[in-house]
């Protein structure tokens, strides 16, 4: 009887064990592998990985366990050291472990367990790297353990050398070709795995262990995994893993030369879980060691029953269509077309990605690269984010923290989206306490950004994105607690006793309340209190002071007891007050820049600090407001203070009508006059009209002029060194801005008249108010502000109101 006519399942298993040598998230392998367990039928099913997730196995079959999910392995002690092993639909093990749930089959893992893995890494890898996943193995091993020694050879990249000899220069293209394209064998569903076997074969006999020393360590324990399994179950096991493995496992060795290579080899005890996993972080370009270029495009390769390439450009189409350009069903036709034309021109047996890539460039794109970069990222990479199931083991805080995303409708997502929270709203307040106690944990989900319709303090903008190694972080910051609220109060506290800088515990407290953790602003407020009476340095109170005064205004809006902070931020302020002016003599330029930054910041503050200080609190410390602006007044006349700090202080008093313009021209003058250095001259122009001083010059003309008649009066020889202060203050300017000191500067600043003598003030702004043009835009003001009657019936006050709105 010929080999082709024995029964295929009497073939699977003469020589031994079945063999499915495989490349990780390939979607080729996965259909292989399917194919070679429905003909071999096994009695059971061996898989590479830890082989503490057998309980986690039958897991597999729970509707609520959707790929790409990851095992994640962490140390008990240390739950920071972790190591991952990703599993999407198309990957190989994957579909092995469905086939043996649907089958009734036991399925098992058998590569090196987690708890030497994790001993292992925390040996040979700095703190900084640890919860990486996966390695650098072209045939997929995503186990932790597959990253070289350091010190050995660079390691083989077995499809790249086998590209290489089959004479391409793109291993992800020859791939396609061989496996991709092609599908599992029809006749033989063997066949693909034994030409594979042979070609790693010969790759080991040149390379060795390709510069994976520990792979002789795993290797060798599935060659005592696979006996164990053959013990128990007969001939019939099949055994699915990285094509590199499969010589080293068909070897024959003894089981005391195998027990010799585990000898000895270090432990930590670790927990496995199912955790959710991202189609972007299966792609190499992630950083992720055995990742693929494409996890998108093999996604839908493995889905689609017939004609892929049609129906992914169909879905191009539809997300090209989405952004809203123009792609009809002729440009798809059209694109099917030229990815046809082009393999057959490239000699492959179907277009692959390279050729459906060019065809959308050229049909759907019009030869640009924009619109192509978002179906690269939202297609070929993709955003899919995969489930857990409830039933799936975690540590109590990521059980209470799935609660609360459930309790808060804020479901983890892969794709980055923008949230607008307003805290008047209960479920929007507590959004905001969850994801400011998650930033505090380490657990950075969303980042806070500037809110768009408001600048208020009752509305936040959150930029969320789920990533699988928070689900490491999550469990990290399992020791702080059981649930987030308990942990975070936890964390705030043992954060407030090791900070060592003001600024640090400021910004501690500010988070507390942002976090709505009154439990932990006692001890907050303790170390708070304690460091402030320590630190002597101005420019540190200076720094601490906003964040203390931020966190009343946000205590404020969420009805939080901020009496403690009260006391501290107004003790603050005073001593900023006594410590200020002496700490502004003597700085050179960097110091005097960064003491102008504090100066401002204590403006702000002390104006918010006062508005928010009632009653008992306000009778204690008084005017905060006219103490500070003698403090300025102080800055703003003492000639040992440098030059950006006087002038920040004078511009700060005019802009608070604590100084007449009459008083700042002349203060200004003096500034300016012959017998001062150009370049403190320039620095007191710096800090007078920087940080949006340009509308002060438009509006004044006779500080405009004070300068203008100043800048060209500097000697040449000093131009030089005083013009990088200049360009810096004004380029800050907006561009209007500058155009209109530009024009007012050509004709010579205060020097227009108008008819009759009038003066004329800057370009678009008349001296005074035109009540004509005023007017004019009466009616549309009351039908806006829904005021009846006819207008002659209005009082002279009415009238006067909305010219005051109009003007």
């Amino acid at each position: 009887m010929s080999d082709h006519d024995r029964p295929l399942r009497a073939r699977a298993y003469a020589s031994g064990p079945l063999l499915l040598g495989v490349r990780h998230h390939g979607p080729g392998s996965a259909r292989a592998v399917r194919a070679a367990l429905d003909a071999a039928r096994p009695a059971v099913v061996l898989i590479e990985g830890p082989p503490e997730a057998d309980p986690l196995i039958p897991l597999a079959a729970d509707p609520g366990l959707r790929p790409p999910v990851a095992l994640l392995a962490h140390a008990v002690d240390e739950p920071g050291r972790s190591a991952f092993w990703p599993l999407a639909e198309f990957s190989p093990e994957w579909v092995a472990i469905r086939w043996a749930l649907e089958h009734d089959v036991p399925a098992r893992f058998i590569d090196l367990p987690a708890t030497h893995t994790l001993a292992w890494e925390a040996e040979v890898r700095p703190p900084s790297d640890r919860g990486a996943d996966g390695d650098t193995s072209a045939d997929g091993d995503t186990s932790a353990e597959d990253r070289p020694d350091p010190g050995h050879d660079a390691r083989v990249d077995p499809l790249a050398v086998l590209a290489e000899a089959a004479g391409y220069d793109d291993p992800e293209r020859w791939w396609e070709d061989v496996v991709e394209h092609r599908g599992p064998g029809r006749r033989d569903p063997f066949a693909p795995f034994a030409a594979l076997e042979e070609a790693m074969g010969a790759l080991r006999e040149r390379y060795g262990v390709g510069g994976r020393p520990r792979d002789l360590v795993r290797e060798a324990h599935m060659r005592l995994q696979m006996r164990a399994a053959r013990k128990e179950f007969g001939d019939e096991v099949a055994v699915v893993c990285g094509a590199w493995h499969v010589p080293a496992l068909r070897e024959r060795t003894t089981v005391t030369a195998d027990r010799a290579l585990l000898k000895g080899l270090p432990k930590a005890k670790a927990d496995l879980t199912w955790v959710p996993w991202t189609h972007r972080r299966l792609a190499r370009s992630s950083g992720y060691g055995a990742g693929i270029d494409s996890p998108g495009w093999y996604a839908h390769l493995f889905r689609v029953p017939d004609r892929p390439v049609e129906r992914w450009l169909t879905k191009v189409a539809g997300l090209l269509r989405e952004e809203d350009r123009i792609v009809s069903s002729a440009h798809v036709i059209e694109a099917v077309r030229l990815a046809g034309t082009l393999a057959a021109m490239r000699g492959r047996p179907l277009p692959g990605l390279s050729e459906t890539t060019d065809a959308v460039r050229a049909v759907m794109c019009e030869g640009s690269d924009v619109p192509l970069s978002l179906v690269y990222d939202r297609l070929v990479v993709g955003d899919v984010l995969g489930e857990v199931p409830e039933a799936a083991p975690a540590v109590p805080l990521q059980r209470d923290l799935a609660r609360e995303q459930r309790g808060l409708r804020l479901k983890p997502e892969a794709l980055e989206r923008e949230l607008e929270l307003d805290l008047r709203k209960d479920t929007d307040a507590g959004r905001s306490r969850l994801l400011h106690r998650l930033r505090l944990l380490g657990v950075g989900w969303g980042e806070a950004g500037r809110s768009r319709e408001s600048t208020g303090t009752f509305r936040e903008t959150w930029r969320l994105r789920w990533e699988p190694e928070l689900s490491v972080r999550v469990a990290e910051a399992g020791v702080w607690g059981t649930t987030v609220l308990a942990a975070a109060t936890a964390k705030a506290e043992a954060d407030a006793t090791a900070a060592r800088a003001l600024a640090d515990i400021t910004a501690l407290a500010e988070l507390c309340l942002l976090a709505g953790l009154p439990d932990a602003l006692p001890a907050v407020m303790r170390a708070l209190a304690d460091r402030a009476a320590l630190d002597t340095d101005v420019g540190h109170l200076a720094q601490a002071l906003p964040a203390l005064v931020r966190s009343l205004r946000y205590g404020d809006v969420r009805g939080t007891d901020t009496g403690a902070l009260a006391g501290v931020a107004a003790g603050l302020a005073e001593r900023v007050f006594v410590g200020l002016p002496p700490a502004c003599a003597a700085l050179d330029a960097d110091a005097a820049e960064e003491m102008r930054g504090h100066v401002d910041a204590v403006h702000g503050a002390v104006g918010l600090l006062a508005e928010t200080l009632t009653g008992a609190s306000a009778d204690a410390h008084g005017d905060l407001r006219a103490r500070w602006r003698s403090v300025l007044r102080t800055l703003a006349l003492r000639d040992t203070v440098p030059g950006v700090v006087r002038g920040r202080a004078v511009r700060l008093l005019l802009d608070d009508g604590e100084l007449g313009p009459e008083e700042a021209a002349r203060l200004m003058g003096l500034v300016l006059s012959p017998g001062t250095p150009p370049a403190d001259a320039a620095a007191w122009i710096e800090g007078f009209v920087g940080g949006g001083g340009g509308m002060l010059l438009v509006h004044d003309e006779r500080l405009l002029g004070l300068v203008d008649a100043w800048l060209t009066g500097v000697p040449a020889e000093a131009f030089t060194d005083v013009l990088p202060l200049l360009r810096r203050t004004f380029s800050a300017y907006e561009p209007g801005v500058r155009r209109t000191l530009g024009e007012l500067v050509r004709r010579g600043p205060g020097t227009g008249a108008g008819p009759a003598g009038r003066p004329v003030g800057p370009p678009g702004f008349a001296a005074e108010p035109d009540t004509e043009r005023a007017d004019a835009v009466l009616p549309v003001l009351r039908l806006l502000l829904g005021l009846d009657g006819d207008p002659a019936d209005q009082t002279p006050a009415d009238d006067n109101s909305l010219v005051g709105v109009g003007t």
